[in-house]
C-alpha cells in the first residue's frame, strides 16, 4: 500500500504501514499465560475494530519517538511527516490485517469484546503461496527494473522503465483478483455440498476449507443431527467426494466425563473457538480410590482442521485429564500444557 502511492503523501508512511500491519500479532505474547490462555486471547482485542485505532495510535507514537531520536530526519526532507494522516494509515493497515486473517479458515473476532463470535471467509489457506508470489513480485520486480534503469541511465542519461508504484498497484489488484476467484470457487463448492444428502440424511450446515496448493480442491465438513461427514470437493467440476473417501464421525453421547471436561477453562475456550467440535473420552484406569492421577482423558478436535494426513489433527486439538471424581488434573493444547506451556 505504501509503494502503491500512500508514501507520496507523507514521510514515514511505509514504516508506519508496515509496523501497524504487523502489530496486531503482538498478541502472541499471550502464550506466556499458557496455551489455553493464548487460544482464548489470540486474535482478540488487537484484531478487533475497537483495537485498531488504539494499536494504530501506539504505532504512530513509536514512530514519532524514533523520528525524534533520529533528529527529525526523513529520507525526503521536502515531504514532512503528517501525523494525523499517519494515524489514518495505521488504522488502514490494521484493518488490512483483519481482512487478511478473515479470508482464512481460522477467522477473527472483529467485534470483540462486545461479541466473542468468530467469523471467517474460508477462501484461502493460512499460508497462501499464490498471494505470497504476487506480493513478492510486486516488491522485487521494480528492484530488477532499477538495475536495468541504472544501465540505461548510464548509456542514455535517462530512465526508461517504470518505478515501484505500478508494480505495487498491480500486486494489490492481483490479490483482490485471486480473492474473487477463490470466493467464486468456494461458493461453487458450498452449493455442491448443499445439493446432496449424506447417508440419507440432510445436512444442517456445510463448510468448505481451502488446500494450500490447489484453488479448486476443498476439504469439506457436513454436519447432520447424528454425525459429521468429511470429504473433498472439486469446485471446478463441481463434484463432491470425487475419490469416494468420505469419512463419517458419529457424535459421541454426552456423559458426565465429557460435561466435566467441557466445563473446564480449556473446554470452554476450545468450544467457543471450534467450528465443528468433536469431543471424545477415554478411560485410563478404573481404580476409584486412586484420585491422584488421571482416570479419564477427554480429547477435543475441530474437524475444520481434519485434513487427510494433516499435522493439524493433533496440533490444533486439546486434551483434558480428569480424576475418577471428575476433577481436572491437566489441560493441554496440542502437546503443551494449557497452564504453563510445557507438559
Amino acid at each position: 500500500m505504501g509503494r502503491a502511492g500512500l508514501n507520496r503523501k507523507t514521510a514515514l508512511a511505509t514504516a508506519t504501514l508496515t509496523l501497524a500491519a504487523e502489530a496486531p500479532d503482538l498478541d502472541v505474547l499471550s502464550r506466556f499465560g499458557g496455551s489455553a490462555f493464548a487460544l482464548n486471547h489470540h486474535r482478540g482485542f488487537t484484531h478487533s475494530f475497537l483495537g485498531v485505532p488504539l494499536v494504530a495510535a501506539a504505532v504512530v507514537a513509536f514512530v514519532y519517538a524514533i523520528w525524534r531520536v533520529r533528529g527529525r530526519k526523513t529520507r525526503n526532507p521536502d515531504v514532512p511527516p503528517r501525523w494525523g494522516l499517519l494515524f489514518v494509515y495505521g488504522c488502514l493497515a490494521g484493518l488490512s490485517h483483519i481482512l487478511l486473517d478473515y479470508s482464512t479458515s481460522y477467522g477473527v473476532r472483529p467485534l470483540w469484546p462486545f461479541s466473542e463470535r468468530w467469523i471467517s471467509w474460508d477462501i484461502v489457506f493460512i499460508v497462501e503461496p499464490v498471494l505470497l508470489v504476487v506480493l513478492i513480485l510486486g516488491l522485487c520486480v521494480p528492484l530488477l527494473f532499477s538495475l536495468i534503469n541504472e544501465e540505461i541511465g548510464a548509456r542514455s542519461g535517462k530512465h526508461a522503465l517504470p518505478n515501484g508504484r505500478l508494480a505495487a498497484t498491480l500486486a494489490l489488484v492481483g490479490v483482490f483478483a485471486y480473492w474473487g476467484l477463490s470466493d467464486y470457487q468456494h461458493r461453487r463448492a458450498i452449493a455442491a455440498l448443499q445439493a446432496r444428502n449424506y447417508m440419507g440424511a440432510d445436512a444442517m450446515r456445510v463448510s468448505a476449507f481451502p488446500y494450500m496448493t490447489d484453488p479448486f480442491r476443498w476439504y469439506a465438513v457436513a454436519e447432520t443431527t447424528t454425525f459429521f461427514a468429511t470429504m473433498d470437493v472439486n469446485s471446478l467440476t463441481p463434484e463432491v467426494d470425487p475419490q469416494a473417501q468420505m469419512e463419517i464421525h458419529y457424535k459421541p453421547e454426552e456423559t458426565p466425563v465429557t460435561l466435566a471436561a467441557k466445563n473446564t477453562y480449556l473446554g470452554k475456550v476450545f468450544l467457543s473457538w471450534a467450528k465443528y467440535p468433536l469431543v471424545e473420552s477415554e478411560q485410563l484406569h478404573d481404580n476409584p480410590t486412586d484420585n491422584g492421577r488421571a482416570a479419564y482423558v477427554v480429547r477435543f478436535r475441530d474437524l475444520r482442521y481434519g485434513y487427510p494426513g494433516s499435522f493439524a489433527r493433533g496440533s490444533l486439538g486439546a486434551r483434558v485429564f480428569l480424576t475418577h471424581d471428575l476433577k481436572p488434573v491437566d489441560e493441554q493444547v496440542g502437546s503443551r500444557s494449557a497452564n504453563n506451556g510445557t507438559r
